[in-house]
Parts: C-alpha cells; structure tokens; sequence
C-alpha cells in the first residue's frame, strides 16, 4: 500500500508539471520538482528505520546535495545554448552524476 501511495505521488508531481507548463507562468514548472515530497518520504524511511540521529544526518547531506543540482542547473542552461535539447539534458545529467559521485566519496571519506 505504501509504495502505491508514493507511486500516486510521483504521478501528482508530473501530472501537476505538465499543467504548469502549459500556463502563461510556466517557469513555475521548475519549482515543482523541488517540493520535498521525496525528501519527506526518505526522511520519515530514515527516522523510523535509524533513529533521529540519522535522519539529521540525512538532512546535513541533502543540504550538500544542492550542489550536483545547481552544477545540473547551470551546465543545462550552458548547453542549451548550442546543443540539441536531448544532447543537453545528457550532458546536464553527466554533469549531476560527476558531482553526486564526488559528493558521495566526499562525504564517505569525511563523515
């Protein structure tokens, strides 16, 4: 039942993307997917599952994680500028992958 729950989630979020982006205030579209909708699943997974502790844990990581995706951000935006769309959107999720790899062994080696 839980994962049907979170499957109708994820669901919501696109269907509600794909509405904005038809609306006159389509930049709105790219707030959507920055609703923690994710983010409190996994931290009420992590909380149950290990403690307080943890999650606060969690959360100091996630503050970091908003790294890879300002580099996605920022690197899309570049590439836009003279790639084909599928072609930025690889090279924005090649950009994300590098710096989430780096965060992680970053953060592994230090915490």
């Amino acid at each position: 039942m839980a994962l049907l729950i979170k499957a109708l989630l994820g669901a919501l979020v696109v269907l509600l993307i794909g509405i904005l982006a038809k609306t006159k205030n389509y930049y709105i579209a790219g707030l959507i997917p920055l609703f923690p909708t994710f983010a409190m699943i996994a931290h009420y997974i992590v909380a149950s599952e290990r403690g307080t502790e943890a999650l606060r844990a969690t959360i100091v990581f996630g503050m970091w994680s908003i790294i890879p995706y300002f580099l996605y951000l920022l690197s899309l935006w570049y590439f836009t500028g003279f790639l084909r769309l599928p072609l930025a959107l690889a090279g924005a999720v090649a950009c994300w992958s590098l710096s989430a790899w780096l965060l992680i062994l970053v953060w592994s080696r230090f915490h």
